[in-house]
């Protein structure tokens, strides 16, 4: 990479940081894959109940296996043929896990999280229930402010995860939101966290390179 851009993303990420701290979260930053298991083995205990929202982050650096392969009494909402009904169990004991981890769909450099839902089982369990939340997120989801964040998540991630899921929506055949009234919209729970009440609960690790939508 460019000395000049690694410069300027460096800056950006100890600014977001430096901001997320100010805001009662944890910031930290990590260059790969291998430095990120490292300090989620120091940040989750071993033994302790884990759950995850759902995150391509979470699969792309390799946590999904990570969590399976520890000593971690993890809620494994992706294990191969789980019922409907065991996942909405999942979902409900998320809320005591002692950590949740998922990522965020943007992160401002003055170190709000913007994440929109379909559900709501991923947002809920960040603002409230468990004992700590880890986030995980690439660097290309850093962004200016709530009104960048919103168009980013509007007009580029929640078409393409749309197209994953292959739900039938207009954004998933156009590539663009147009705020639709559709049944199967993913874009539901519209959540802003500016901060936090218990310092540290939510702890976001910055991975360096482009992660997830």
């Amino acid at each position: 990479m460019d000395i000049n851009i690694s410069w300027y993303k460096e800056e950006q990420v100890n600014r977001t940081i430096k901001n997320l701290r100010q805001r009662n979260m944890d910031g930290f930053f990590v260059n790969d894959d291998n430095e990120l298991k490292e300090l989620l083995k120091q940040l989750i205990d071993e033994n302790s109940v884990v759950g995850v929202g759902d995150s391509m982050t979470l699969f792309e650096t390799g946590v999904i296996d990570f969590l399976r392969e520890g000593n971690y009494a993890f809620l494994d909402k992706y294990r191969e043929s789980i019922t409907s009904e065991e996942k909405k169990s999942i979902y409900m004991q998320n809320f005591s896990a002692d950590t949740f981890m998922c990522s965020t769909n943007a992160l401002t450099e003055s170190g709000e999280l913007y994440n929109i839902d379909g559900n709501g089982s991923r947002v809920a369990p960040m603002i409230y229930g468990p004992k700590q939340v880890i986030l995980v997120t690439g660097t290309n989801k850093i962004v200016k402010d709530i009104e960048e964040a919103e168009r980013r998540v509007r007009n580029y991630a929640a078409p393409i995860d749309a197209k994953r899921l292959g739900k039938d929506t207009p954004c998933a055949k156009l590539g663009y939101c147009v705020d639709c009234k559709s049944p199967n919209r993913i874009c539901n729970d519209f959540t802003i966290i500016r901060g936090q009440f218990v310092e540290g609960r939510i702890k976001v690790i910055i991975v360096g390179k482009q992660l997830g939508y």
